[in-house]
């Protein structure tokens, strides 16, 4: 996707109430939500189905957000087939802590791959609630989002013809690197990003989990993560240095670092199994304002990026997209624009919610192999509390889940 330009150019342009711009989980949402109020909407991917619905990305979904997709008519597959978890275990100093959060907040995570999420909803979208979706457009522009009707415009991939929507509100969702983002005027945009001076070496495996639960360890050589997929397939995570190159972890040495950061007394053995993704994910997270700018609503990572850290990208996603797509569905049917005026402080309200946890959260797994022995012993200190307080493990549970007063 390119910059806009100051024109649309020459050709006809249609007309819908909403573009959403970009088919992942905040842009499917939006639009299926619209859908069911009757309300059209026109969805632009600059990528094919195929793609979009392969994507391999994390799947850790906050019961509140799956909760949300069912009130809408969005979860039934999700509900079949996700896992769910509701406890997790800390190894640190040699061992094993089980954490109960569903008993602290009577809610559990479910465990569903973000491209099995985007085929439901491309399907409920598309196939079931008709609505209109372009894959592989190009060259996508936004024009004029400060007026009372923007206009989106791009390349179609089959005639090479550059089509003009005309709308009443874009919706972008688009990602860090979209259109719609860097439309916002250079002289009002402002990123407020955060490094976290680490990588993480991003690993699936075609092997079983060695445990029932998510697994966090903390050690002197770096974080790892250890997440069941399947019955075949585990996630796991290390840490390294920003910007390392996968090629140079071989087979054996990410079984060796495994082992080493995982070991913890009674722990069962790691099957090891043929690494099938090595991709190394540079920490850090970013808040855009405003998120807001005239008829332009920015939604999921166009808006804010939250490190894989806290596992929040996917839950702030769709607590952004219920706002908009409730927002602009109510302003179409009942002529309220209460959402909409109060999208960009809910929106902003949530997201650095979880940017400070994910910061939080960054030094109980990284400052035991910081090499500073006052991060190490701070971070061992808060691990400990965990466990020795129930209000600490209270208030981490709710944080750990997304849970906040008032739903």
């Amino acid at each position: 996707m390119t910059p806009a330009s100051p024109h649309p150019g020459p050709s006809s342009p249609q007309h819908v109430p909403v573009v959403v711009v970009g088919a992942g989980p905040a842009g499917l949402t939006i639009g299926a939500v619209l859908r069911a109020a009757g309300v059209d909407c026109l969805v632009l991917e600059t990528e094919t189905r195929e793609f979009v619905e392969r994507r391999p990305r994390a799947g850790v979904i906050e019961e509140w957000a799956v909760r949300g997709l069912e009130r809408r008519g969005l979860a039934r597959t999700l509900l079949e087939r996700a896992q769910t978890h509701t406890e997790c275990e800390f190894r640190f100093a040699g061992e094993r802590y089980r954490f109960e959060y569903t008993a602290l907040t009577g809610q559990h995570h479910f465990v569903y791959p973000q491209q099995f999420l985007v085929t439901d909803l491309v399907r409920e979208y598309a196939d079931v609630r008709g609505g209109e979706i372009r894959f592989g457009v190009r060259d996508v522009r936004l024009h004029d989002p400060d007026s009372d009707r923007p206009a989106v415009s791009y390349v179609c991939p089959e005639s090479g013809e550059r089509r003009v929507v005309r709308a009443d509100f874009v919706a972008g969702c688009d990602g860090a690197r979209g259109v719609t983002r860097a439309s916002l005027p250079p002289e009002r945009a402002r990123v407020a990003r955060y490094d976290y001076g680490v990588g993480w070496l991003a690993l699936l495996a075609e092997a079983p989990p060695s445990s029932d639960c998510v697994v966090f360890g903390m050690h002197p050589r770096g974080f790892a993560g250890h997440m069941p997929r399947s019955a075949e397939v585990t996630r796991y995570y290390l840490q390294c240095p920003p910007g390392d190159d996968p090629e140079t972890w071989s087979h054996d040495r990410v079984w060796t670092e495994l082992r080493e950061r995982l070991g913890a007394a009674g722990a069962p053995p790691l099957p090891e199994g043929r690494l099938i993704e090595r991709r190394v994910l540079d920490m850090h997270g970013y808040v855009v304002e405003p998120v807001v700018h005239g008829r332009l609503f920015l939604a999921g990572d166009a808006a804010h990026l939250t490190a894989p850290i806290a596992a929040k990208g996917l839950n702030l996603a769709l607590h952004d997209a219920f706002l908009l797509g409730d927002a602009l569905a109510a302003h179409f049917t009942k002529g309220d624009d209460t959402g909409l005026s109060g999208y960009a402080h809910a929106c902003l309200s949530r997201a650095w919610d979880y940017q400070e946890f994910s910061q939080w959260l960054s030094e109980v797994y990284h400052g035991t192999a910081s090499g500073d022995p006052y991060r190490a012993g701070a971070a061992l200190a808060r691990l400990r509390r965990l466990f020795d307080s129930p209000t600490a493990a209270a208030e981490f549970a709710e944080r750990y889940m997304g849970v906040r007063p008032g739903g």
